[in-house]
């Protein structure tokens, strides 16, 4: 199976700024990326070498199959939705006329207008205004019109900025929809807790360079953080010496909860000597978040960063 995006040593530079440091990706067919890092890390740069925006100071980028900024960019266009972070449509028209308006542009399938609407949720407002569309509203129409034409690949740049949990958590489900059903997404995102649940891999950027790659579990791998124990009872605060002897330090949530940090080597250990301890009602495990994470490799020592390979 042919890659959907692969970039090959990439540097862009800006005059003496260096911007993006032979990075190298490659993106796979169905699959959900996450691009992170702070502002400047080179989020937007990756966005705009793989729209054909601006091109590589030296190193190669290929998107489905062919140069983003070449003879090939017309029909890429046709294969790829984007979805910027701060989504504007002309207020007066309805929600579905710029729907309308774009698959002309796309040269999509009319058809599609309905269908996309009723996917992202917007069936019952379409033909409303957009001036009367909330910020979540926007985003969806925004979403819908990244579709037009079905893309293989979708960008997102930051799409749930302004958005409430329960907006996000929509959104992000009906792109989950789109690539169990094969589409590629490549997305930017500040906000980690909400994209957690359905990236497949992330890539954290520093200063334009690569500071990690993978999965959840890869990265919790070659981070090597500790697991968090939570653990109900009854007097768990006063139970010192038993604390000690496991070499832990209870942190105090409540009266009747408290938490440790357990490295991940030694959670069979630690739960067998808890199931020793007396009052305890419950235990709870949880490993490192995505944004334990993201702080851990953008904060570790430059020394122990690996190369730009990616």
């Amino acid at each position: 199976m042919n890659p959907v995006i692969e970039l090959q040593r990439v540097t862009k530079r800006h005059g003496p700024l260096v911007r993006l440091a032979e990075i190298d990706l490659t993106i796979k067919e169905g699959e959900m990326l996450a691009l992170l890092g702070h502002n400047g890390a080179g989020k937007t740069t990756i966005m705009k070498l793989i729209l054909g925006l601006i091109a590589p100071s030296s190193g190669h980028v290929d998107v489905l199959g062919g140069a983003p900024d070449g003879p090939h960019a017309e029909r890429l266009r046709r294969q790829l939705g984007y979805l910027p972070e701060n989504v504007t449509f002309y207020e007066q028209l309805t929600g579905r006329e710029v729907l309308t308006y774009f698959a002309r542009l796309k040269r999509a399938d009319r058809h599609q207008v309905t269908v996309l609407l009723e996917r992202v949720g917007l069936v019952e407002a379409a033909d409303r205004r957009v001036k009367t569309y909330s910020k979540g509203m926007r985003q969806r129409l925004g979403l819908a019109q990244a579709l037009l034409g079905s893309p293989r690949l979708l960008l997102l740049d930051e799409p749930t900025t302004g958005l409430d949990p329960a907006a996000t958590r929509d959104f992000y489900q009906a792109v989950k929809a789109l690539r169990d059903n094969g589409c590629t997404v490549l997305l930017s995102s500040h906000v980690l807790p909400g994209i957690e649940p359905y990236i497949d891999r992330a890539l954290i950027l520093g200063k334009g360079r690569r500071l990690a790659l993978g999965s959840l579990e890869q990265l919790r791998e070659e981070a090597k953080l500790p697991l968090t124990f939570r653990i109900h009872g009854t007097l768990l605060t006063m139970q010192s010496q038993l604390w000690k002897a496991m070499s832990l330090e209870p942190i105090p949530i409540n009266e009747r909860c408290v938490e440790v940090n357990v490295p991940a080597e030694n959670k069979m250990q630690v739960l067998r000597q808890l199931t020793t301890m007396p009052n305890i009602d419950d235990i709870e495990l949880s490993p490192p978040t995505l944004e334990h994470l993201y702080t851990h490799f953008s904060t570790r020592p430059a020394s122990l960063t690996p190369g730009a390979s990616a």
